[in-house]
């Protein structure tokens, strides 16, 4: 293949740092540098807007593998550029194991354009979220690029000169609010504002978000999960079918370092911006939901889009025959633990602290960052079909016993073992990825939270490898302590439920393995020893039940979603408060709506660190579909008229729940409580709560500083309670929420809901009670007296 390029342009040898397209000041050259040990040859790819609109490339400049190779990184400047110009790469791999695509061992596939790993924007020809790219492009035909509208060729922009004036951040930096005193609310970039009853400027959008920032701070949020924010193509399931099935969560990432383009109404990079800097002027931080555990591309028999034409065996673990591991339950896993990878991963986290300023990541899957890689040996000269060490060593005892003097030659990259003796996806007692996020300088002070668990069957939750504590976890026994203790289940379920209202101190306090396997082996050491903090609590996410869901549907329905009813978990612990789905029955409706919010105050009133996800605070009902993931449609979008109106005061009741955590230290508590400082209580006076088959009535008291203090019950029986309040002299107990009472009177504040009359006449009313020291609970129902001063004895 021989150069073609513009006569504008001249090319240098550019430099092997930085990785990606990055611009060169005192040149004027865009510097190119790509990773790939697998490549023999490399081109860098270049067109025109109006030439990727047809799938074609206009320019391809060939690297001299002499001047433009410093080890395995391949570099090339250009001067001369059209800044408008977008730009890939082709390879000519080093055999079969750079593309696994081609079927046959030793064939070598046609040639792919690839984009960048380190693209910092992406462009697709489509500018708005499910868009398809252009469709009168001759898909197939020689010359022509990607495979049809819903995977148009993608390349990336290039960088530009440093522009006259850089974003102004105003001084903006990392808020650095203590993990414990977090309340993280889970949301989706497109569902916020995509629903026509939002009102924003531009739904769907990173300037939408801005538009309601004041909504998030006004219920009490301080911390932001963005769903994946990083390029992804919403078309991957896309096919024309109705209804049409989108990607829409996001969680098959392109590009790590770009962001998701048609999330915003200009550029993507400011209008990102601006949003950081919006959140954290209202004190709110923000954290990424990163996807580092898989690409876009799939199984083996996926597309070859980036990662897998650069350097297949690098970038993915491979077992002997060149098959993806999957781990990710999405058709590969990548190769975190292996040195480029780790370094392109540290890399990426680096780009969005440093210049977006966001505060902290929580990792997807993230267990699979602590398994050991796939390791490959690259011969030079090597030809066609590629060797995994274990093939190669028993070919070499066949030729052994057939009498041969020597093993043949090998053919390819060879696999051998990661480590000393560590096969490929190995969960690891010091995963070297870990190690280096949690020692980061420029990490130093971020949030890390890990989903510490992954889809082949390796669960780590309470011994992630944490580093001196750096990280957190998603709590999933939380979650199912508090759904099987609040719907009344069957058995003793009270003490799990105890324990999680503590932040698990089972799990991430007490050293003793709890039976699993990783807990009792390599994992041990990372057990214990972390404070309430280690714990994000949630009753709910994204991939599940609606809280609104949990409590209207015993079953899933997910025929929406094209999969026949297949997907979607099955183990939901929720219960339809006596008829399925939407009722007309008052009964069943007041019920839930307990039910809700007890599940909201055992949430937000725990140890730990809470997660509440988008919408339900306002009763957001997704139909019981659990697995929304394909969805661009209000099952998916915040519907802001319910949530203005909050008819049935739930948004009041979780506001409210949130101004009482903020108030009260001891509900946010770095350490763990010792003994005294927090007492069981039963429903009979002195004595706790009752932890065998029937115990269905829960509650705690906290003592404060300042005398002062709060008193938590939950009564998860059929039956009405009649609770003994603990008995303090000098100061009586103060009803501040109660489930069981219908709305507005759940909530005794004065506000544009209750006046302050009616607040006066309900606690008059409860008075006869306070004095008798008794607390009366409807069933499934929760309250909070706050302790205050006896008036008449401090009169």
């Amino acid at each position: 293949m021989t150069n073609r390029q513009s006569p504008d342009m001249h090319t240098e040898a550019g430099f092997p740092l930085p990785l990606g397209a990055s611009w060169t000041e005192a040149t004027g050259a865009v510097n190119f540098a790509v990773y790939s040990s697998a490549a023999t040859s490399m081109f860098l790819c270049l067109s025109t807007p109006a030439d990727h609109a047809l799938g074609r490339l206009t320019w391809e400049i060939a690297f001299d593998p002499i001047v433009n190779r410093t080890g395995d990184t391949w570099h090339l400047a250009v001067v001369g550029l059209d800044s408008n110009l977008l730009y890939g790469f082709k390879v000519e791999p080093c055999g079969s194991f750079s593309e696994l695509d081609s079927g046959t061992a030793g064939a070598k596939p046609r040639s792919h354009v690839l984009l960048d790993p380190h693209a910092r924007t992406v462009v697709n020809g489509r500018t708005r979220f499910g868009q398809l790219g252009p469709q009168d492009v001759e898909y197939g035909s020689p010359g022509v690029y990607g495979t049809g509208p819903t995977w148009p060729l993608t390349l990336a922009a290039l960088p530009h000169a440093a522009p006259a004036k850089p974003f102004d951040w105003e001084g903006d930096r990392p808020l650095g609010r203590p993990m414990e005193d977090l309340v993280i609310y889970e949301m989706h970039v497109r569902g916020f504002t995509a629903h026509t009853s939002s009102g924003v400027e531009a739904p769907g959008t990173y300037s939408g978000v801005i538009e309601k920032l004041d909504y998030l701070q006004d219920l009490g949020i301080n911390a932001v999960e963005l769903l994946p924010i990083h390029e992804f193509n919403e078309l991957e399931y896309y096919d024309g079918g109705s209804p049409a099935r989108y990607n829409f969560w996001g969680y098959s990432t392109l590009a790590f370092q770009a962001l998701m383009a048609r999330y915003a109404a200009s550029d993507a990079a400011t209008e990102f911006k601006q949003l950081v800097k919006a959140c954290h002027q209202r004190g709110i931080e923000v954290i990424l939901d990163v996807v580092f555990n898989h690409t876009a591309e799939g199984s083996e028999a996926g597309p070859t889009l980036s990662f897998r034409g650069l350097d297949n065996t690098t970038y993915y673990m491979l077992a002997p025959g060149g098959q993806c591991y999957n781990y990710s339950g999405c058709g590969n896993t990548l190769n975190c633990n292996h040195p480029v990878v780790s370094a392109f991963i540290l890399d990426c986290l680096r780009t969005w602290v440093l210049d977006f300023h966001v505060d902290g990541f929580r990792f997807d899957l993230g267990s699979i960052l602590t398994r050991a890689p796939s390791m490959w040996t690259r011969p030079k000269g090597c030809g066609g079909g590629g060797k995994h060490e274990d093939a190669a060593r028993g070919e070499a005892a066949g030729a052994r016993m057939s009498g041969a003097t020597s093993p043949p030659p090998p053919q390819g990259p060879r696999h051998m073992d990661a480590g000393a003796g560590s096969a490929t996806g190995t969960p690891l007692s010091d995963p070297g990825l870990i190690e280096a996020i949690s020692t980061d300088p420029v990490l130093a002070r971020t949030k890390l939270i890990a989903e510490a668990w992954d889809c082949g069957g390796l669960v780590q939750v309470g011994a992630f490898p944490h580093y001196a504590g750096r990280w957190s976890e998603w709590n999933g026994r939380f979650r199912d302590a508090a759904r099987a203790f609040l719907k009344g289940s069957p058995g003793a379920h009270a003490g799990a439920f105890a324990a999680a209202l503590c932040a698990s101190p089972d799990v991430f306090l007490h050293a003793a393995p709890e039976g699993d396997w990783w807990g009792r082996g390599p994992g041990a050491a990372w057990r214990g020893g972390r404070g309430p903090a280690a714990s994000v609590n949630l009753v709910t996410a994204h991939d599940g039940f609606s809280l609104a869901d949990l409590v209207a549907y015993n079953e899933k329905h997910n025929e929406a979603n094209g999969e026949g009813g297949r997907d979607g978990e099955t183990h939901n612990l929720s219960w339809n408060c006596g008829e399925e789905g939407p009722t007309r029955d008052p009964g069943v409706a007041g019920l839930r709506a307990r039910q809700a919010r007890n599940h909201a105050a055992a949430l937000l009133l725990a140890q730990g660190v809470p997660m509440l996800v988008q919408g339900d605070e306002c009763g957001h009902s997704k139909g019981g579909n659990n697995n929304t993931y394909c969805h661009d449609s209000p099952l998916n979008w915040l519907d802001w008229r319910a949530a203005s109106a909050d008819e049935g005061g739930l948004a009041r009741f979780v506001r409210a729940l949130l101004a009482l955590r903020a108030a009260h230290p001891a509900l946010r508590e770095k350490g763990w409580r010792g003994g005294g400082d927090l007492v069981w209580h039963g429903p009979v006076a002195g004595e706790e709560p009752g932890w065998g088959e029937d115990g269905r009535f829960v509650a705690f008291s906290l003592p404060e500083s300042d005398g002062g203090g709060l008193y938590v019950a939950f009564n998860a029986g059929h039956g009405a309670v009649t609770a003994a309040l603990p008995a303090r002299a000098g100061r009586v107990w103060e009803v501040a929420l109660d489930s069981g009472r219908a709305p507005p009177f759940d909530v005794l504040t004065a506000d544009s809901a209750l006046s302050a009359d009616q607040v006066h006449a309900v606690r008059a009313a409860g008075e006869p009670w306070r004095r008798a020291g008794v607390l009366p609970m409807l069933p499934y129902s929760c309250a909070v007296c706050v302790s205050v001063p006896d008036p008449l004895t401090s009169a």
